[in-house]
Formats: structure tokens, C-alpha cells, sequence
């Protein structure tokens, strides 16, 4: 890893990507209000371009594309409208390595689905509220980057998507940034040298990742600085460098981040060399908490990752503490517990399998018990307040290959029910979030598919 962070991602381009949305065609020009316009546009049979259907389609209207591969970046401005592919495989916004975006995201309530995103330079599909075409790049930080407004740049409210198939761009698949309330499901994502689903700067979040494969990416889930109602779900990430991370720091707002619930999700296997290399270079490990607080971490399998399964660490300033790791299936990782923090205690580990734990018998140096009713973590380390510090089992990081050598992943299933079906915007998300609908999976490949 470089410096003292966790693997997180490469935010300067958080940036680079915020004024490349706001000077992309219908970026903030006025094209979000009004009822004007057809409810459904087809393309190619009304139009060849996706652009130009999305600028035709009225607010809560749908686009409705036909096989073929587009060869343009779009935005999607206007509220509550669906994009949405009749095939998935062979509906193909593709960047040719020469744009930066697939599709862009700024009209709240709105909804892509039932498409591949590949071969963009930044992201396949971004969810944003930023759309401020003056906002400029900042010089804070090794990253250059100025944590971004809250207040003069509210979040997008309202996103979703479904069935989404996201490859082979530079940084994220699948990129939620500045936006709340919101779905993303059913979708794959892989060869991406950042992460292949990613939530950032967000609180409340209100957001649910579920029923997802992320695999053959730099990080397969990654979270920074994006707290509260946020729930991973039922997810498969396997055959990435680094499964799953929770991440705070001070390039983003926001922060710490805090309050998220990772439950019945399969993290296996993550020490993929023929996938591109993050740049803060992290290899094998399962899930990671940098500097995170108050998360839930329960019936997840995490197993065959070489560095750790679940990791616990400081960032930046940021203490890990308050996280509860309990009820999953950790064995057969490098080391399968690592509570690597300097924080007061607060971190709990109770009924995770036989684990090997750094430092050891780490179950009943920070156990949670029930005594009270709540969980309340308990330390055996008299005057000290927290555990020894605990280690990874030492890996060295083998050289990534350039996501755009990543194979192109196999077809994957299309969205149920008719391409024509009347559009579903994206509002009263995230609805009903039960985490206990989602149980322990009994293998990588046992990850539940139900809502």
C-alpha cells in the first residue's frame, strides 16, 4: 500500500470526471425541467443517437434501445427517465478508449438499465449531483483534489441500476458519487483499475448495493465517506485484488465514514494478478475497514484471500472503531481476522468459524457480548484500552495488467419481463431493506438472487 491509506480510490479523478460531465453534451444546459416530449423514444428506429433520444424523451419517460454497439457519451439529465437496453449484451455503449464516460447520471429519479457500459477512459455509468460546469480542480491534498461542497452541490436524489453490465473502463464500473436514495442490482462489473462498484460521499446514503458480481477489478465494492442506511447485500466479489472496502478520509467529504451493514455477501478468493493494479497497491484481503466506524459486518463467507479475510485498520487520522464482525463463515485466508488498529476499544468479533485471528485469540480480546441486551466489545488488554495491534499475513502485490486487456466477460442475464414494460423511475428508493432476508452463503457460488 502507498503511504498509510487503505486501498481507496484514485480521487483526484472525481474531479476530472465532475467537469467532464458538466462539459458533456446536456451536461447542467437546461434540459431537466419541462413535461415537453415523447414518452417513449426508440433507437435506433427514431433515432440514431442515444443523446439525441435522451434530449427528446420527456421527464419520467423511457429510452428504448435496440441492439447495437453506440459509440458516444450521454447524460441523462431529465427526471425519473429510464434508459434501458432490450438486450443486455448486445446493447453496447462503448467508449473505444477514447472517452471519458459511458453514461452520466444528473436527473434525479433516474434509472439505467439492461446494458453493457465498456472501453471508457474515467467511469461506465456515473450517478451524480454534480453538475456545476465552473467548478475547477482544487490543489488539496497529494491528490489535488478539494473536498466537494455539500451545500452548493446537494446530492442527486433518486438513482437505480438494474442489470447493468459494466468492463474494461479505467477507473469505476458503476460510480455513485454525491447521490443518495438510491438502487444498484443484478449488475457485473469487472476490469477496472479503481473499483467496480463504488459508493462515495454520501450521509445519509439511503443507498443498497445487492445481488451484484464484481470480479477481475482493482477493488471489487469500495465505499469512502459514504455513511448511514447503506447496505451491501447479497453480493459476490471474487477474483479481485482487494474484495471489499469501507473508507474514510479527508480528499472526500464527509468523513469518517460510518454506519454501513455488510451482510450475506460472498468475498472470496481476491488475489487476481491478471487484473489492473489500484494505486495504493493492495492485494489479497477480503474486506477491509480503513478507518471506519459503527459498521456491521455479519454472514459474510471470506475465504481464500491471501493477505487477510477481514482487516480492521487506522487511515489518515481515522480510527477504526465500533465495528461489529459477527456470525460469518472467515477460514482459509492468509490471516482470517486482523484487528490492525490503535483505537480505544470498540471492535467486536464473536461466532466468525475456527479463524486464524492477529493478534491471537482475538474473539476474546475484543468478544461481543450481550450482557446488557446490546453488544458492547470488551478488551483484555488492562491500561491499554484495545488489543495488541495485529498484522496481515505478508503478501507482495504482484504487477497489474491494463484494464484494457481484461477479456470481456461472458453474457449475463437480461432484466425480467418485457424490453417494453412501462419504465420504473427511481423514487421511494431504497424501499424495504431487510438484512436478514440475506443468510450466510454456503459457498462462492450460493449467493441468493431473491429482493
Amino acid at each position: 500500500m502507498r503511504s498509510n491509506r487503505f486501498p481507496r480510490p484514485v480521487l483526484w479523478a472525481a474531479t476530472l470526471l465532475v467537469i467532464l460531465v458538466a462539459c458533456s453534451p446536456g451536461g447542467s444546459s437546461g434540459r431537466s425541467g419541462g413535461t415537453a416530449g415523447a414518452a417513449v423514444v426508440r433507437v435506433p428506429q427514431d433515432t440514431g443517437s442515444l443523446q439525441e433520444a435522451l434530449d427528446r424523451v420527456r421527464p419520467g419517460g423511457l429510452v428504448l434501445v435496440s441492439p447495437g454497439v453506440y459509440r458516444e457519451s450521454v447524460t441523462v439529465s431529465k427526471p425519473r427517465v429510464v434508459l434501458r437496453g432490450t438486450e443486455r449484451s448486445t446493447v453496447v455503449v462503448d467508449g473505444e478508449f477514447e472517452r471519458s464516460n459511458g453514461i452520466t447520471v444528473t436527473g434525479a429519479g433516474a434509472v439505467v438499465e439492461n446494458l453493457t457500459v465498456r472501453n471508457h477512459l474515467a467511469n461506465g455509468v456515473l450517478f451524480t449531483g454534480v453538475t456545476d460546469e465552473r467548478l475547477q480542480a482544487g490543489g488539496a491534498g497529494g491528490a489535488g483534489y478539494d473536498p466537494l461542497d455539500t451545500v452548493k452541490f446537494p446530492p442527486l436524489k433518486g438513482f437505480r441500476a438494474s442489470y447493468v453490465t459494466a468492463y474494461d473502463n479505467a477507473l469505476y464500473g458503476i460510480y455513485a458519487f454525491d447521490a443518495r436514495s438510491g438502487v444498484i442490482e443484478h449488475s457485473y462489473a469487472s476490469g477496472h483499475a479503481d473499483s467496480g462498484i463504488y459508493v462515495g460521499q454520501c450521509r445519509p446514503c439511503a443507498t443498497v448495493v445487492r445481488h451484484n458480481t464484481v470480479e477481475h477489478n482493482a477493488v471489487g465494492l469500495e465505499v469512502t465517506n459514504a455513511s448511514e442506511q447503506l447496505y451491501l447485500l447479497g453480493n459476490r466479489a471474487a477474483h479481485n485484488r482487494v474484495g471489499l472496502t469501507l473508507n474514510s478520509n479527508d480528499l472526500e467529504a464527509l468523513g469518517p465514514q460510518h454506519g454501513a451493514v455488510v451482510a450475506g455477501n460472498a468475498l472470496t478468493d481476491n488475489n487476481d494478478d491478471q487484473s489492473p493494479e489500484q494505486a495504493d497497491g493492495g492485494f489479497g484481503i477480503g474486506i477491509g475497514a480503513g478507518g471506519g466506524h459503527g459498521n456491521l459486518i455479519e454472514r459474510n463467507l471470506v475465504s481464500g484471500n491471501r493477505a487477510a479475510g477481514v482487516l480492521l485498520t487506522d487511515v489518515q487520522g481515522y480510527p477504526a472503531h465500533g465495528n461489529r464482525v459477527r456470525g460469518n463463515r472467515v477460514t482459509g485466508n492468509g490471516t482470517d481476522l486482523v484487528l490492525a488498529t490503535g483505537a480505544p476499544a470498540g471492535n467486536c468479533f464473536t461466532d466468525n468459524g475456527e479463524s486464524v485471528t492477529s493478534p491471537a485469540d482475538l474473539s476474546g480480546l475484543a468478544r461481543c457480548s450481550r450482557a446488557t441486551g446490546t453488544e458492547t466489545p470488551v478488551s483484555a488488554e488492562p491500561g491499554t484500552g484495545h488489543p495488541p495491534l495485529g498484522r496481515a499475513h505478508p503478501v507482495q502485490a504482484p504487477p497489474g495488467i491494463s484494464f484494457q486487456d481484461v477479456p470481456a466477460p461472458p453474457a449475463q442475464p437480461n432484466l425480467p419481463g418485457s424490453p417494453t414494460a412501462a419504465p420504473r423511475p427511481a423514487v421511494a428508493l431504497p424501499g424495504r431493506v431487510q438484512p436478514s432476508d440475506f443468510p450466510l452463503p454456503k459457498s462462492a457460488e450460493a449467493v441468493p438472487a431473491r429482493d
